[in-house]
This record gives structure tokens, C-alpha cells and sequence, in this order.
């Protein structure tokens, strides 16, 4: 079993210019926790139109320094450096702590480490609310969210993994707001945060979690039946790994969670056609996995 590719960094929004040398990309070893909190940062800056030199000079921390942090190299590090960064982008700071405090126990920090680093008066974070439009989006789709994480990860892990992808679009709502569609903003950002959670076999995720908490083996109390229907349940959630990106998550939200068309497609973002199209050709790939027809010069 093996860990799936992390997450490209977002693309589609123009960078603009700025002297000096590129930002390098984000070190391959940093980790998911601590990537969900560095990529909305380094977005931030990309988008400021700061250099390292003009970013050096309000947060008075070398540019090297700088450039090691924005790309995950060298020590993790202390929350006063993000905070500063994070005032000098004019981010809002409790989401990032979150972020940033979960990643720290990834990278074996100590609960000792983290609060000697936000004990200090000049370090305080405010626990401040999120825009009522944030806050109004994360109510409308929190419970749907949870129901698909549900379906790849453990309950500790479905509720960090909702939890991270909630900070993020705080983090990084004007982008949502201004994106095609927030919806479908949104939903790219809890798949990637799911997925890094999830454990993947030949590079397709697993759906084990859903496979002992199906709707039709909750229903039956005869073992042998169970034990039946849990092959079956496998078999399937195998085939459904097998499938697109995006025929994977309507099939997951339509057969697992229940949902109907109409729901998957206000999740998603996408059209009422596109959900049917993605489902069809979805079912017709299962059936051909599942009830293969028989093969010439065997009788049925």
C-alpha cells in the first residue's frame, strides 16, 4: 500500500511579475498537514506582487530565511515567523494556527514546542469568525462533506480532513468567490485533502472505511449474509477505485451517500448533464467489471 501523490499547487491564476529570483516550488518531502497551510500562503505572496526583499523588510527576517520557509525547507517552523507573515499578507491568522499546529504534531513536534511558541504576548492569535458568507457555505455543505470523506477515512481522520479543507477556503476565500464556480472551488479542495489522507493501492485510492458501513449490510443480521455481502461490497468499492477522478466522486455521492442528482451536482459544481453523463458511462464500466458477459463457447 502505498501514499498517493501530493496535490499539484493550484494553476489558472496569473503571477504577476516581480524582480529578483523565482520562488522555488514546494520541497517533495513536505507533508500534507503542513502543505495545507503553506500552499494558501505561498498563493498569497504570489499574488501580492511583493519580492522577498519588500516581504524581508516588513516581516525583518532574512530573505533566505524566507525562501526556505515558502518552500517547506529546513526546520519547521516557529508559529511567530508564520504569524508575521501572515499580518504582513493580511491572512487571517486563526485558520493558519490551526493549520499550522496540526502540521507540527506531523512533524514530531512536542505540545511543549508548540505552546512555548504562542505563549508570548506579541504572539496572541485571535479565535475570530469567519466571513458570514464562509460561514453560511461552511454550514451548507459540512454534513455532505463529512459523508464523503466518510467513505475513504476513519471518523478521527474524516473530521480532520473536513476541518483542514474548511480553514483552507478560509484561508483562500477570495479566490473561491472569484473562481468559476465556489462550489466547484470548494469541492477541489476537500477532494485533495481527502485523498492525501487516504490510503492508496496502485495509485487509486481504497474505499475499505465504506465497505462495513453500507445501507445494505446494516440491514441484514444473518452472518452468512453479511459475509456475503461484504465480498460483494469490496468487489465493488475495487472496481469503483478503477474509475476517473470524476465518475469516481458522483458514483461515491449517488450509490454510498445517496444522494440524488440534483444534490451531487450543487456539491460538485457541475451541471445536471454532466453528473448523468459521468454516472452512465460510470455504471456501464462497473457492470463490464462486475457481471463480465460470457465468453464465446460457454453456455449460460
Amino acid at each position: 500500500m502505498t501514499n498517493p501523490v501530493e496535490p499539484p499547487e493550484p494553476v489558472g491564476r496569473s503571477v504577476p511579475g516581480r524582480p529578483g529570483r523565482k520562488l522555488g516550488p514546494i520541497a517533495p518531502s513536505v507533508g500534507s498537514a503542513h502543505r495545507a497551510w503553506l500552499e494558501p500562503l505561498r498563493d498569497t505572496y504570489l499574488t501580492s506582487g511583493l519580492t522577498l526583499t519588500d516581504l524581508s523588510g516588513r516581516v525583518k527576517f532574512a530573505k533566505s530565511k524566507l525562501s526556505e520557509l515558502l518552500r517547506g525547507v529546513g526546520l519547521y517552523p516557529r508559529w511567530e515567523t508564520v504569524l508575521r507573515l501572515a499580518e504582513a499578507l493580511d491572512m487571517p491568522n486563526w485558520p493558519l494556527y490551526r493549520l499550522w499546529r496540526q502540521a507540527a504534531f506531523e512533524a514530531h513536534k512536542s505540545s511543549e514546542w508548540i505552546e512555548r511558541n504562542v505563549q508570548r504576548p506579541t504572539l496572541t492569535t485571535t479565535h475570530t469568525a469567519p466571513p458570514l458568507d464562509h460561514r453560511a457555505f461552511h454550514e451548507l455543505v459540512e454534513g455532505d462533506y463529512l459523508l464523503y470523506a466518510q467513505v475513504f477515512l476513519n471518523d478521527d481522520e474524516r473530521d480532520a480532513a473536513v476541518a483542514n479543507t474548511l480553514d483552507i477556503l478560509w484561508l483562500c476565500w477570495n479566490d473561491a468567490l472569484s473562481s468559476h464556480d465556489t462550489r466547484r472551488f470548494a469541492w477541489n479542495v476537500l477532494r485533495a485533502t481527502v485523498m492525501t489522507r487516504t490510503p492508496h493501492l496502485d495509485g487509486r485510492p481504497q474505499l475499505g472505511c465504506a465497505a462495513f458501513d453500507t445501507v445494505a449490510l446494516r440491514s441484514l443480521t444473518s452472518q452468512p449474509d453479511r459475509l456475503q455481502q461484504i465480498t460483494e461490497s469490496l468487489e465493488l468499492f475495487q472496481a469503483i477505485s478503477r474509475l476517473p477522478d470524476h465518475q469516481l466522486d458522483v458514483m461515491v455521492l449517488r450509490r454510498l451517500c445517496g444522494f440524488t442528482t440534483e444534490k451531487v451536482s450543487a456539491l460538485l459544481g457541475t451541471s445536471l448533464a454532466t453528473v448523468r453523463s459521468d454516472e452512465r458511462h460510470a455504471t456501464r464500466f462497473l457492470e463490464s467489471v462486475l457481471c463480465p458477459p460470457p465468453t464465446e463457447g460457454t453456455t449460460p
